[in-house]
């Protein structure tokens, strides 16, 4: 048989390292003359893989109709830098539909888990995830939807002010701090993370000549946080904390801290 299709540049844009199962761009246009037990052979399938992949109830297939041929992937592993937006387009999936099969209520998402793609009932699902969200009213979510769409996915920080026992860069900086609401701020950090919507996150501004955003930060007195943000005053050995509120932010000041770069 001849008929074809390879969708290879969504093949490419996954990557190989993204999807747990790998994704298969094979599908068959079917002709005239056709059945799905034909098919099957030729596509090394069996007839009722067929009817799942493309949601028949009956062997009837028609002409020019596109018959996907292999099973697509369940789960996808989030990388840092990650959005539901951008995962949405690579793999297919709505970003609703994303929200709907992990119990996700936010745009949140943490690199290293493994995203559902399907809505099988035995998913690994990240519903455990969407609890660690602030829960933000119906208005600002509706102010900030395109936002927080664009929110990166960060690696979990820890509550914990001891210093970690696993290896990293340490170096000592000047911290200061600063709030969601500060003024000329917009509320989105350089890294897309909305953080007048969640402003109990653990997140500092960095100069990323000196420590990478994105990376997973253990500040003293703060706790383990992520490099998400710049600052036009934060260069070199400076790092600015984001604290919930006025009173914490002036009452942390300025001091002299030991850090330690864990990733």
């Amino acid at each position: 048989m001849k008929k074809y299709l390879i969708a290879l540049a969504g093949v490419f844009a996954l990557g190989t390292a993204a999807l747990s199962t790998q994704a298969s761009a094979a599908s068959y246009k079917v002709e005239k003359g056709d059945t799905l037990w034909g098919i099957s052979q030729d596509e090394k399938v069996s007839v009722e893989d067929l009817k799942e992949m493309n949601n028949l109830s009956s062997n009837v297939i028609v002409p020019s109709q596109q018959l996907e041929t292999s099973p697509k992937a369940k789960t996808y592993k989030i990388k840092k830098g990650d959005t539901l937006f951008k995962i949405a387009n690579e793999t297919g999936v709505s970003v609703g539909d994303l929200k709907s099969f992990n119990n996700l209520s936010g745009d949140l998402i943490y690199a290293g888990e493994n995203l559902a793609l399907t809505g099988d009932p035995n998913r690994h699902n990240l519903a455990s995830v969407s609890t660690k969200q602030t829960q933000t009213p119906a208005n600002t979510q509706l102010a900030n939807k395109q936002a927080t769409n664009k929110q990166a996915a960060y690696t979990k920080p820890s509550t914990s002010q001891s210093a970690p026992q696993s290896s990293g860069k340490t170096l000592t900086v000047t911290a200061t701090a600063y709030t969601p609401n500060c003024a000329g701020c917009s509320g989105i950090t350089a890294t897309g993370i909305n953080v007048k919507a969640n402003p109990n996150m653990k997140v500092i501004a960095v100069d990323p000549s000196i420590i990478p955003l994105g990376s997973k930060v253990w500040v003293e007195g703060y706790g383990t946080a992520i490099a998400g943000d710049t600052g036009g005053a934060i260069k070199g050995h400076k790092i600015d904390l984001l604290m919930p509120s006025n009173g914490q932010a002036n009452s942390w000041g300025v001091r002299t801290v030991t850090i330690k770069i864990l990733n």
